[in-house]
């Protein structure tokens, strides 16, 4: 996909025998999507064009799928050159993928990882809606949520060959972090709607403190004692919304397995 180069790259691309289309919209999430509405082939192997990844380890990341599995991931904390990652790139790293750990349910050692391979049949399960940088993140959790085959491939990851990334730390790192808790609201609705239960009961237990404090001073702060109790009250309805619906969440998705295996075919004896 061509989203409106100017440094000749498809150009380079043409004459190596690919095929380039023109991207319509604008970033790497959307480049991604288009891409996937064009490919016909049961297999595909993505990876950045920043000279980042080896395209020696494309037949390891490739072999998993004819073992089965749905979603092969390339980890790049495995094996960095020297320079590859600032020390605060992989510090967010990390983080991010605790987060991603904690969130969704399911270690998956590099989400951010732009070196993917997986089949067309799984990409197009997925429902991905991610403009830029935040796609990889959102193809981990519809794996996740899909119940898809995932697993991990140490590569190789290379120094950037004299180009600076488009990349933001901080920035695009809060937008990514921000992208794993949104997605937990359909994944893990406990995690999510618990977390802003967990806070407005904090905040509620921070001014009741401060009541009992005063009352102990002969001081009455009758409003803020009516907020106290109801800032609780709402934190814990949401943090039990969030189970109610982490039930549900469960049912659904013991009933499309159950579906799913009903419409498979038997295997026939050999």
């Amino acid at each position: 996909m061509d989203g409106n180069s100017t440094d000749g790259t498809p150009d380079i691309a043409r004459s190596a025998g690919a095929v380039v289309r023109t991207q319509a919209g604008k970033g790497k999430g959307n480049a991604i999507i288009e891409a996937v509405e064009l490919i016909d082939e049961p297999y595909v192997l993505m990876l950045d064009g920043d000279g980042t990844y080896s395209p020696q380890d494309a037949e390891r990341m490739l072999d998993p799928l004819a073992l089965g599995f749905d979603h092969v991931i390339g980890d790049r904390l495995a094996n960095p050159e020297p320079g590859a990652f600032t020390r605060l790139n992989l510090l967010g790293n990390q983080l991010l993928n605790v987060m991603f750990r904690i969130a969704h349910g399911k270690d998956l050692c590099d989400i951010l990882s732009g070196y993917r391979a997986f089949t067309l049949r799984s990409v197009r399960q997925m429902t991905l809606k991610e403009a830029g940088f935040e796609i990889e993140t959102e193809m981990a959790v519809e794996a996740v949520r899909n119940g898809q085959r995932v697993t991990v491939v140490p590569v190789r990851y290379l120094a950037r060959p004299g180009t600076i990334t488009k990349l933001n730390p901080l920035q695009d790192g809060f937008r990514i972090f921000s992208t794993i808790y949104r997605l937990a609201k359909m994944n893990n609705p406990i995690f999510y709607f618990g977390i802003i239960g967990l806070f407005i009961s904090l905040a509620g237990g921070v001014i009741g403190l401060y009541v009992i404090l005063e009352w102990l001073r002969n001081i009455e702060h009758l409003p803020l004692t009516i907020l106290t109790v109801l800032l609780i009250t709402i934190g814990f309805q949401i943090f039990m919304f969030g189970v109610i619906s982490d039930m549900l969440l469960g049912f659904h998705r013991e009933t499309t397995r159950q579906i799913e295996q009903l419409q498979t075919p038997p295997k026939s004896p050999r």
